[in-house]
Protein backbone atom coordinates (compact mmCIF):
# COMPACT_ATOMS: atom_id res chain seq x y z
CA UNK A 1 0.00 0.00 0.00
CA UNK A 2 1.00 3.59 -1.08
CA UNK A 3 2.71 5.39 2.12
CA UNK A 4 0.91 8.38 0.79
CA UNK A 5 -1.80 10.01 3.29
CA UNK A 6 -5.22 9.58 2.20
CA UNK A 7 -7.20 13.19 1.25
CA UNK A 8 -10.16 13.91 3.58
CA UNK A 9 -12.38 12.95 0.93
CA UNK A 10 -10.42 9.63 0.25
CA UNK A 11 -10.80 8.28 4.04
CA UNK A 12 -14.79 9.68 3.75
CA UNK A 13 -14.68 6.78 0.82
CA UNK A 14 -12.66 4.62 2.87
CA UNK A 15 -14.65 4.70 6.11
CA UNK A 16 -17.82 3.82 3.79
CA UNK A 17 -16.39 1.12 2.01
CA UNK A 18 -15.14 -0.55 5.91
CA UNK A 19 -19.10 0.32 7.09
CA UNK A 20 -20.62 -1.33 4.06
CA UNK A 21 -18.17 -4.12 3.05
CA UNK A 22 -18.53 -3.65 -0.36
CA UNK A 23 -20.44 -0.81 -2.74
CA UNK A 24 -20.89 0.57 -6.06
CA UNK A 25 -19.61 3.62 -6.88
CA UNK A 26 -23.19 4.92 -6.70
CA UNK A 27 -23.80 3.83 -3.23
CA UNK A 28 -20.76 5.55 -2.16
CA UNK A 29 -21.70 8.44 -3.74
CA UNK A 30 -25.12 8.02 -2.01
CA UNK A 31 -22.86 8.38 1.30
CA UNK A 32 -20.99 11.14 0.88
CA UNK A 33 -21.81 14.50 2.32
CA UNK A 34 -21.91 16.94 -0.04
CA UNK A 35 -21.27 14.20 -2.79
CA UNK A 36 -18.81 15.00 -6.20
CA UNK A 37 -20.03 13.69 -9.31
CA UNK A 38 -20.30 10.47 -10.33
CA UNK A 39 -16.90 10.73 -12.64
CA UNK A 40 -15.10 12.14 -9.51
CA UNK A 41 -16.21 9.50 -7.47
CA UNK A 42 -15.03 6.75 -9.97
CA UNK A 43 -12.05 8.64 -10.53
CA UNK A 44 -11.18 8.56 -6.51
CA UNK A 45 -11.95 4.95 -6.40
CA UNK A 46 -9.76 3.91 -8.95
CA UNK A 47 -6.76 6.11 -7.42
CA UNK A 48 -7.80 4.63 -4.24
CA UNK A 49 -7.15 1.13 -5.97
CA UNK A 50 -3.89 1.94 -8.01
CA UNK A 51 -2.28 3.46 -4.70
CA UNK A 52 -3.57 0.03 -3.10
CA UNK A 53 -6.20 0.42 -0.65
CA UNK A 54 -9.22 -0.15 -2.74
CA UNK A 55 -9.88 -3.29 -4.87
CA UNK A 56 -12.96 -4.38 -7.13
CA UNK A 57 -14.95 -7.01 -8.40
CA UNK A 58 -17.06 -6.70 -11.36
CA UNK A 59 -20.83 -7.46 -10.77
CA UNK A 60 -22.57 -8.07 -14.26
CA UNK A 61 -21.81 -4.17 -15.47
CA UNK A 62 -20.83 -3.09 -12.41
CA UNK A 63 -18.15 -2.35 -10.45
CA UNK A 64 -18.22 -3.43 -6.55
CA UNK A 65 -15.52 -2.07 -3.98
CA UNK A 66 -14.14 -3.04 -1.50
CA UNK A 67 -10.87 -2.32 1.26
CA UNK A 68 -7.78 -3.95 0.28
CA UNK A 69 -6.71 -4.23 3.54
CA UNK A 70 -8.22 -4.69 7.02
CA UNK A 71 -9.20 -1.99 9.13
CA UNK A 72 -6.80 -3.27 11.72
CA UNK A 73 -4.27 -2.96 9.51
CA UNK A 74 -5.08 0.62 8.03
CA UNK A 75 -5.37 1.32 11.44
CA UNK A 76 -2.51 0.24 13.02
CA UNK A 77 -0.71 2.35 9.65
CA UNK A 78 -2.76 5.70 9.96
CA UNK A 79 -1.53 5.56 13.97
CA UNK A 80 2.07 5.25 12.59
CA UNK A 81 2.14 7.84 10.39
CA UNK A 82 0.12 10.29 13.07
CA UNK A 83 2.75 9.57 15.77
CA UNK A 84 5.98 10.17 13.34
CA UNK A 85 4.10 13.42 11.89
CA UNK A 86 2.84 15.04 14.81
CA UNK A 87 4.87 13.45 17.59
CA UNK A 88 8.47 12.78 16.18
CA UNK A 89 7.94 9.26 16.86
CA UNK A 90 7.52 9.15 20.41
CA UNK A 91 4.13 6.91 21.45
CA UNK A 92 4.24 8.00 24.78
CA UNK A 93 3.67 11.67 23.67
CA UNK A 94 0.82 10.89 21.73
CA UNK A 95 -0.76 8.66 24.30
CA UNK A 96 -0.18 11.38 26.95
CA UNK A 97 -1.95 14.04 24.10
CA UNK A 98 -4.47 11.39 23.72
CA UNK A 99 -5.03 10.93 27.37
CA UNK A 100 -5.04 14.78 28.51
CA UNK A 101 -7.12 15.82 25.81
CA UNK A 102 -9.81 13.09 26.42
CA UNK A 103 -9.77 13.07 30.24
CA UNK A 104 -12.99 14.13 30.84
CA UNK A 105 -14.58 11.58 28.04
CA UNK A 106 -12.68 8.77 29.87
CA UNK A 107 -14.81 6.43 31.89
CA UNK A 108 -13.27 4.72 35.33
CA UNK A 109 -13.38 1.95 33.60
CA UNK A 110 -11.38 2.65 30.29
CA UNK A 111 -8.60 4.32 32.32
CA UNK A 112 -8.34 0.82 34.12
CA UNK A 113 -8.37 -0.87 30.50
CA UNK A 114 -5.67 1.43 29.55
CA UNK A 115 -3.63 1.06 32.31
CA UNK A 116 -4.11 -3.11 31.73
CA UNK A 117 -2.78 -2.25 28.61
CA UNK A 118 0.31 -0.27 29.99
CA UNK A 119 0.68 -3.04 32.82
CA UNK A 120 1.03 -6.13 30.13
CA UNK A 121 3.59 -4.36 28.16
CA UNK A 122 5.80 -3.47 31.53
CA UNK A 123 5.31 -6.99 32.41
CA UNK A 124 6.41 -7.79 28.31
CA UNK A 125 9.55 -6.01 28.60
CA UNK A 126 8.72 -3.54 25.68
Amino acid sequence: MSKQPLTRREREIMDILYRRGRATAHEVQGDLADPPSYSAVRALLRLLEERGHVKHSEDGQRYVYAPAVARSDARRSALSHLVKTFFAGSVEQAVAALVESSRAKLSREELDRLSEVIDRAKQEGR
